[in-house]
């Protein structure tokens, strides 16, 4: 039994334990990414409180999400292209500006839901450019062998400051103000940003850059053209358009969840706790298995559906916090190893392009599916909101399932 479970440790860390640069980037997340769910509670509360609209946090995602429509397909593009280190650096610098902004302009306490606006818009500019560099440079920190193991590692400290972010946001808005939140998460990325400066360059991955370069958008179609051209591929990121699209809609969720609940932002942020805890397990669960799976993909994706769904009549806290930490599991099981067979298929000139599909598919839609989210609400209550979630991704499992039978075999 002890050698077991030694085993599965080894597993679980195996990035982790060989790779120095790794854990200096690993380490800087799990304090940064903590702040950006902090923020990402407050920019939601914050908008809700000066409005009291759901449709206003639909437009905050609308806002947050827009460049990923107009611009991420040329974000793959330039990871492609440079130093993805570099790259990072720079919108993680730009964000933290961000940061700082919002918590002058909450602080001042005469803040109008356009200038929220406005900076959600910058710092989803940032962070379109800075997600295609990050998930390519972690390929570079890991190679292809520690790949899979390294996004579920990465995933497991996202989803933990799901637990932790949220849940210390809920108690800062409630006794000092969403600033504070703000604040915390610019003070945050000096720890990401000082682990970027510390990595040995020389020990990267070495990859493959296209010999002759087309024109911009010459590059993009190569991007689409691959896609087009891989089952495996075009089946991942349609599952991942519709589900991410429909039913990952949290920071609209979630603020009315509680209100209708009669509840406040600390019952919000224990509610989005709840979600990121599952996923957490969800994360550490796909990093012990070691590889790409299209039928773990599967199995998450029909177990989300399968909890949204159960969500939806729910009239209490602790059964609504049930069943999301089930719908926050299994959301990683299908995201993580969606995100893992994407980049293991793509060669490595392309890599960046498909990761900026990936993220198209993912976020891409953002703008309009999360004022159609809050139109929704509005319309239906949260519980039509979540039948949508649910009955969309048992849809998507179903279709992905018959039109992909022969994808089944795992990556690694």
């Amino acid at each position: 039994m002890s050698a077991a479970l030694v085993a599965l440790n080894e597993r679980t860390f195996a990035s982790l334990r060989k790779h120095r640069n790794f854990r200096l980037f690993f380490t800087g997340q799990v304090i940064s990414v903590s702040g950006t769910w902090m923020q990402n509670v407050a920019l939601a509360w914050f908008v809700y409180d000066l409005t009291r609209s759901p449709l206003a946090v639909g437009i905050l995602t609308f806002c947050r999400f827009a460049p990923q429509t107009l611009f991420v397909l040329f974000a793959g593009v330039l990871a492609d292209r440079v130093d993805n280190r570099r790259l990072v650096i720079t919108t993680q610098a730009a964000s933290m500006a961000v940061s700082v902004a919002l918590a002058a302009l909450a602080f001042s306490g005469g803040a109008q839901v356009w200038q929220v606006y406005v900076l959600a818009l910058l710092a989803g500019m940032a962070q379109v450019f800075d997600s295609p560099g990050r998930h390519a440079l972690v390929y570079q920190m890991v190679g292809r062998a520690e790949l899979p193991n390294a996004i579920a590692l990465n995933t497991s400290v996202f989803n933990a400051s799901r637990v932790v972010g949220p849940g210390i946001a809920g108690l800062l808005i409630a006794s000092v103000g969403v600033g504070a939140c703000f604040a915390v998460n610019a003070l945050s990325f000096t720890a990401v940003l000082t682990a970027l400066l510390l990595m040995n360059t020389r020990e990267l991955q070495p990859v493959e850059r296209a010999d002759r370069r087309p024109t911009l958008l010459g590059e993009v179609r190569e991007g689409l053209s691959f896609a087009r051209g891989d089952q495996r591929v075009r089946v991942v990121l349609l599952l991942v358009l519709v589900v991410g699209t429909l039913g990952v809609n949290n920071g609209v969720i979630l603020p009315v969840l509680a209100s209708e609940l009669h509840a406040g932002p600390e019952v919000f942020g224990l509610l989005s706790a709840t979600f990121g805890a599952g996923a957490l397990l969800g994360a550490l669960a796909t990093a012990s298995l070691g590889r790409a799976s299209w039928k773990v993909l599967l199995i998450g994706t029909t177990g989300f559906g399968a909890a949204m769904l159960l969500v939806a009549p729910q009239s209490t806290v602790a059964a609504c916090a049930a069943f999301l930490l089930l719908a926050g599991l299994c959301f990683t099981l299908w995201s993580a190893n969606s995100n893992s067979l994407l980049q293991l298929t793509a060669p490595d000139h392309l890599r960046g392009r498909v990761l900026s599909l990936y993220l198209f598919a993912f976020h891409g839609l953002a703008p309009v599916g999360g004022p159609l989210i809050g139109w929704l609400i509005q319309v239906g209550g949260t519980d039509l909101a979540f039948q949508l979630a649910g009955g969309s991704a048992l849809a998507m499992a179903a279709i992905a399932a018959r039109a992909a039978p022969a994808s089944a075999t795992p990556l690694r």
